[in-house]
Protein backbone atom coordinates (compact mmCIF):
# COMPACT_ATOMS: atom_id res chain seq x y z
CA UNK A 1 0.00 0.00 0.00
CA UNK A 2 3.13 2.15 -0.45
CA UNK A 3 3.60 4.51 -4.22
CA UNK A 4 1.07 2.15 -5.61
CA UNK A 5 -2.47 0.86 -5.36
CA UNK A 6 -4.05 -2.54 -5.64
CA UNK A 7 -7.13 -1.81 -6.96
CA UNK A 8 -8.74 -5.40 -6.68
CA UNK A 9 -7.13 -5.64 -3.23
CA UNK A 10 -8.91 -2.50 -2.29
CA UNK A 11 -12.01 -3.14 -3.38
CA UNK A 12 -11.90 -6.26 -1.83
CA UNK A 13 -10.43 -5.02 1.37
CA UNK A 14 -14.10 -2.29 0.89
CA UNK A 15 -16.44 -5.32 0.36
CA UNK A 16 -15.33 -7.06 3.46
CA UNK A 17 -15.61 -4.03 5.74
CA UNK A 18 -19.34 -3.56 3.95
CA UNK A 19 -19.66 -7.28 4.96
CA UNK A 20 -18.71 -6.74 8.42
CA UNK A 21 -20.55 -3.10 9.72
CA UNK A 22 -23.12 -3.33 7.10
CA UNK A 23 -25.35 -3.59 9.88
CA UNK A 24 -23.85 -0.84 11.80
CA UNK A 25 -25.84 2.46 10.57
CA UNK A 26 -23.07 3.77 9.13
CA UNK A 27 -23.43 7.00 7.26
CA UNK A 28 -20.13 8.35 6.82
CA UNK A 29 -16.61 6.59 6.57
CA UNK A 30 -13.73 8.83 8.17
CA UNK A 31 -10.07 8.51 7.55
CA UNK A 32 -6.86 10.24 7.95
CA UNK A 33 -4.58 11.37 4.78
CA UNK A 34 -3.03 10.73 2.40
CA UNK A 35 -2.84 6.25 2.78
CA UNK A 36 -6.32 5.70 4.22
CA UNK A 37 -8.12 7.55 1.48
CA UNK A 38 -8.13 4.60 -1.13
CA UNK A 39 -9.39 2.31 1.35
CA UNK A 40 -12.17 4.37 2.50
CA UNK A 41 -12.63 5.44 -0.97
CA UNK A 42 -13.85 1.71 -1.86
CA UNK A 43 -15.59 1.03 1.53
CA UNK A 44 -17.62 4.13 0.63
CA UNK A 45 -18.98 2.33 -2.70
CA UNK A 46 -20.17 -0.57 -0.65
CA UNK A 47 -21.88 1.28 1.85
CA UNK A 48 -22.94 4.78 -0.60
CA UNK A 49 -21.89 7.08 1.91
CA UNK A 50 -19.47 10.03 1.82
CA UNK A 51 -15.96 10.02 2.79
CA UNK A 52 -14.66 12.06 5.31
CA UNK A 53 -10.64 12.86 5.65
CA UNK A 54 -8.90 14.66 8.27
CA UNK A 55 -6.02 16.82 6.39
CA UNK A 56 -2.49 16.36 8.14
CA UNK A 57 -1.98 19.94 7.77
CA UNK A 58 -4.52 22.95 7.57
CA UNK A 59 -4.50 24.05 3.97
CA UNK A 60 -5.75 27.84 2.98
CA UNK A 61 -8.65 26.14 1.73
CA UNK A 62 -10.26 24.91 4.66
CA UNK A 63 -12.60 27.65 5.66
CA UNK A 64 -14.20 27.33 8.73
CA UNK A 65 -14.25 25.68 12.14
CA UNK A 66 -12.05 22.65 12.36
CA UNK A 67 -11.81 20.07 14.88
CA UNK A 68 -7.87 19.45 15.47
CA UNK A 69 -6.13 16.62 17.35
CA UNK A 70 -2.29 15.80 17.87
CA UNK A 71 -0.75 12.77 16.26
CA UNK A 72 2.06 11.38 17.01
CA UNK A 73 3.49 9.42 13.90
CA UNK A 74 5.21 6.06 14.23
CA UNK A 75 6.50 5.95 11.06
CA UNK A 76 7.95 9.29 10.93
CA UNK A 77 8.82 10.06 14.84
CA UNK A 78 7.09 13.32 15.04
CA UNK A 79 4.02 14.64 16.37
CA UNK A 80 1.61 16.84 14.30
CA UNK A 81 -2.05 18.59 13.94
CA UNK A 82 -4.74 16.68 12.53
CA UNK A 83 -7.70 18.75 11.08
CA UNK A 84 -11.26 18.27 9.76
CA UNK A 85 -14.01 20.65 8.89
CA UNK A 86 -16.62 21.00 11.55
CA UNK A 87 -19.47 21.15 8.78
CA UNK A 88 -18.09 17.28 7.14
CA UNK A 89 -18.94 15.74 11.02
CA UNK A 90 -21.67 16.35 13.73
CA UNK A 91 -23.60 14.54 15.89
CA UNK A 92 -25.79 13.24 13.73
CA UNK A 93 -23.05 10.55 12.22
CA UNK A 94 -22.12 7.09 12.68
CA UNK A 95 -18.92 6.84 11.27
CA UNK A 96 -16.63 3.75 10.22
CA UNK A 97 -13.52 4.87 10.74
CA UNK A 98 -10.84 2.96 8.40
CA UNK A 99 -6.85 3.10 8.08
CA UNK A 100 -4.21 0.73 6.15
CA UNK A 101 -2.19 0.44 9.00
CA UNK A 102 -2.76 0.61 12.89
CA UNK A 103 0.27 -0.02 15.20
CA UNK A 104 0.62 1.74 18.36
CA UNK A 105 -2.72 3.23 17.44
CA UNK A 106 -1.50 7.31 17.97
CA UNK A 107 -3.32 8.23 14.11
CA UNK A 108 -6.72 5.99 15.45
CA UNK A 109 -6.48 7.87 18.66
CA UNK A 110 -6.60 11.16 17.05
CA UNK A 111 -9.77 10.45 14.69
CA UNK A 112 -11.30 8.88 18.02
CA UNK A 113 -10.60 12.47 19.71
CA UNK A 114 -12.28 14.35 16.60
CA UNK A 115 -15.64 12.05 16.70
CA UNK A 116 -15.67 12.89 20.44
CA UNK A 117 -15.49 16.64 19.38
CA UNK A 118 -18.04 16.08 16.88
CA UNK A 119 -20.39 14.40 18.51
CA UNK A 120 -20.33 11.32 16.26
CA UNK A 121 -20.46 7.85 17.06
CA UNK A 122 -18.12 5.22 16.15
CA UNK A 123 -19.98 2.58 14.60
CA UNK A 124 -16.84 0.60 13.87
CA UNK A 125 -13.00 0.47 12.80
CA UNK A 126 -11.37 -1.36 9.92
CA UNK A 127 -7.99 -1.44 9.62
CA UNK A 128 -6.62 -3.58 6.67
CA UNK A 129 -3.34 -4.62 8.56
CA UNK A 130 -2.81 -4.77 11.86
CA UNK A 131 0.73 -4.64 13.82
CA UNK A 132 -0.37 -7.22 16.36
CA UNK A 133 3.08 -7.45 18.65
CA UNK A 134 2.45 -3.72 19.16
CA UNK A 135 -0.23 -2.09 21.71
CA UNK A 136 -2.63 -0.17 19.52
CA UNK A 137 -5.20 -2.94 18.45
CA UNK A 138 -5.49 -4.67 22.27
CA UNK A 139 -5.97 -1.22 23.64
CA UNK A 140 -8.75 -0.19 21.05
CA UNK A 141 -10.38 -3.63 21.75
CA UNK A 142 -10.17 -2.64 25.52
CA UNK A 143 -11.79 0.48 25.08
CA UNK A 144 -14.55 -1.37 23.73
CA UNK A 145 -14.49 -0.40 20.40
CA UNK A 146 -15.22 -2.95 17.25
CA UNK A 147 -12.41 -3.61 15.52
CA UNK A 148 -11.83 -5.49 12.39
CA UNK A 149 -8.27 -6.06 11.15
CA UNK A 150 -8.09 -7.93 7.51
CA UNK A 151 -4.71 -9.07 8.49
CA UNK A 152 -2.81 -9.05 11.86
CA UNK A 153 0.86 -9.70 11.81
CA UNK A 154 2.38 -11.17 15.84
CA UNK A 155 5.74 -10.98 14.26
CA UNK A 156 8.31 -9.55 12.24
CA UNK A 157 12.07 -11.08 11.75
CA UNK A 158 14.13 -8.06 10.69
CA UNK A 159 16.62 -10.82 10.24
CA UNK A 160 15.01 -13.77 7.80
CA UNK A 161 12.07 -11.20 6.86
CA UNK A 162 10.12 -13.87 8.38
CA UNK A 163 6.19 -12.74 8.80
CA UNK A 164 4.06 -14.65 11.51
CA UNK A 165 0.25 -13.74 10.95
CA UNK A 166 -2.56 -14.50 13.25
CA UNK A 167 -4.63 -17.08 12.47
CA UNK A 168 -8.41 -15.90 11.77
CA UNK A 169 -10.86 -16.70 13.81
CA UNK A 170 -13.59 -17.86 12.31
Amino acid sequence: MNHQLDVRLLDAIGAEFYRQFKDAGINKILTIEASGIAIACMAARYFDVPVVFAKKAKSKNLDGDVYTSVVHSYTYGRDYNITLAQKFLGPEDRVLIVDDFLAVGKAMSGLLDVCQQAGAQVGGIGIAIEKGFQSGGAALRAAGYRLSSLAIVDAMNEETGEITFRPQED
